[in-house]
């Protein structure tokens, strides 16, 4: 074969290699760059994961289920009756609870004779809160309390009520220590479950 016809290695050609691996390299890094900018904010401002431990929520929700917090919602709109929140321990802001909303600012809420009446301008007499879609019979709303709430504060109750420490222990709870609401159970796969307030009479 003529030596013009020959395939001659080329001076330079081991280079190639370091080439394409540091454009790997480079296009690792951009991969990388947008995940965590589409992962951070959704991560820290959007939903947040949280792990269920006590039994304050049962049958709601057991210990060591995995749930999602909807963070966003709540930039936006006020919490509802019937919401279940994740929000800061007034007593130790570091620690994490999740309860159920149950009295709304400016209202008055009684607990009494294991029922909640709830006292506002529309029922200034006060009605009985129906809570049959969430709480079993046997978990009536034990003690006696009456909070009347100011216009930034909620008053939180545990669907398990014997085994909660709640608004009925240690008070209300500041609007701006809510996390966020309950979105979804994650885990178990067999309880999952997206989750919507429920529907009052009042």
């Amino acid at each position: 074969m003529p030596f013009w016809k020959r395939k001659i290695p080329q001076e330079g050609s081991a280079p190639i290699a370091g080439n394409a691996a540091l454009a790997f390299f480079f296009e690792l890094i951009q991969v990388v760059a947008v995940s965590l900018a589409i992962i951070i904010p959704v991560r820290y401002f959007l939903i947040q994961p949280f792990y269920v431990k006590g039994a304050s929520m049962e049958n709601s929700f057991f210990d060591h289920e995995y749930l999602i917090i909807d963070e966003l919602s709540y930039r936006y709109k006020d919490p509802n009756r019937g919401d279940i929140i994740v929000f800061r321990y007034p007593a130790d802001p570091s620690q994490f609870f999740i309860k159920r909303v149950i009295g709304l600012p400016s209202e008055t809420v009684e607990v009494s004779e294991g029922t909640v009446k709830i006292y506002n301008d529309r029922y200034p007499n006060g009605i009985t809160l129906d809570e049959k879609a969430y709480l079993d019979k046997e978990y009536l709303s034990a003690g006696k309390r009456t909070v009347t709430l100011k216009s930034d504060e909620y008053f939180v109750m545990g669907d398990n009520r014997p085994a909660s420490l709640d608004s009925r222990y240690f008070g209300a709870v500041k609007r701006v220590a809510i996390v966020g609401r309950v979105w979804l159970r994650g885990w178990p796969f067999d309880r999952w479950k997206v989750f919507e307030k429920p529907v009052y009479s009042l």
